[in-house]
C-alpha cells in the first residue's frame, strides 16, 4: 500500500543544470530521485510544483511521490532524505496527502523572490544569490512600472523563448519592489503560474525603468507588443528564488 507524500525543500541552484531531470548533467530532480532510490531500493518518480532554470534557487519548492514503505512516518522520510541528499538540497517539511496530489496542477499561488545588490562594490559572500548592479536605481519608478504587470495579461514578450504550445496568458496577483536595507532590493512576484524566464524578464524590464532608460509606461508597451524583441531580456538566474508555493 503506497502513501502519497509531499515534501517542501530548499536548494542552492548554483551547481545544478536546472530542476528537471536530464541525461548526463546534475539536476535537482535527478539528485532527489537518486536519494529516493537509495532509500527504497526501487525507482520513485516525482512531480514538482515548478521547474527552475540553471542557477535558480528555491526556498520552498514542493514535490510529491508515492512512498513504497507505508510504515515510515513523515519524520522518518524527512530524516532519510536529508541523510541521502547532497549538501545543496535540504528537505524542510514532509506530509502525507491525498492519493492524486500533484503540486504542479494544485498550486493556487507561486511566489518568487529576486534579489539585487545595488552597491558600488561586489559582495563576494552574496554573489551566488544576488544580481550585483552597481548603478543607481529609482525604486519609485520601478514600482510605477510594476503596476502595469498586475492582472491577467498576455506575457509573450516576457518569456525566455517562443512558447508555441503554452498559453502565454498569465495572472499576476502582485509585484512588489522593496528596499530590504540600504543596498539590497527585493522584487517579489506572485502569480498562479509563469512562463519560462518570465520572472527574470520582469526584473530586467523593471531595472531598465529604474535606471531611467525607460519611463514606467514602457512596461505596458512591452506587454502589449507580445514581442520578446521589445523586452529588456533576462536578469541573471542567480538572484532568483522560488520562495513559496501555496495550495
Amino acid at each position: 500500500m503506497y502513501k502519497r507524500v509531499a515534501i517542501e525543500f530548499s536548494y542552492d541552484g548554483t551547481d545544478f543544470y536546472g530542476y528537471q531531470i536530464q541525461p548526463s548533467v546534475r539536476t535537482v530532480q535527478g539528485e532527489l530521485e537518486k536519494a529516493l532510490e537509495r532509500i527504497f531500493k526501487v525507482k520513485v518518480p516525482t512531480v514538482a510544483a515548478g521547474r527552475t532554470d540553471t542557477g535558480v534557487h528555491a526556498c520552498g519548492q514542493v514535490a510529491a511521490f508515492d512512498c513504497p514503505n507505508p510504515r515510515l512516518s513523515e519524520n522518518d522520510i524527512r530524516n532519510a532524505l536529508n541523510a541521502n541528499l547532497p549538501g545543496d538540497i535540504y528537505v524542510r517539511r514532509v506530509w502525507f496527502t491525498h492519493d492524486k496530489f500533484n503540486p504542479r496542477y494544485e498550486a493556487k499561488k507561486r511566489i518568487y523572490h529576486y534579489y539585487i545588490l545595488n552597491s558600488e562594490f561586489k559582495d563576494l559572500f552574496l554573489q551566488r544569490y544576488v544580481w550585483w548592479f552597481p548603478y543607481e536605481l529609482d525604486i519609485e519608478a520601478m514600482r510605477k512600472g510594476a503596476r502595469f504587470l498586475v492582472g491577467t495579461h498576455d506575457f509573450a514578450a516576457f518569456s525566455k523563448k517562443d512558447e508555441e504550445k503554452e498559453n502565454t496568458v498569465k495572472t499576476i496577483f502582485n509585484v512588489r519592489v522593496v528596499k530590504l536595507r540600504r543596498e539590497l532590493i527585493l522584487i517579489r512576484v506572485e502569480g498562479i503560474s509563469f512562463l519560462r524566464g518570465m520572472v527574470r524578464s520582469i526584473v530586467a524590464n523593471l531595472v531598465k525603468v529604474g535606471t531611467h532608460q525607460w519611463p514606467p509606461e514602457r512596461i505596458e508597451e512591452v506587454l502589449l507588443s507580445k514581442d520578446r524583441t521589445e523586452s529588456a531580456g533576462l536578469a541573471p538566474p542567480h538572484g532568483l528564488f522560488l520562495y513559496r508555493v501555496l495550495f
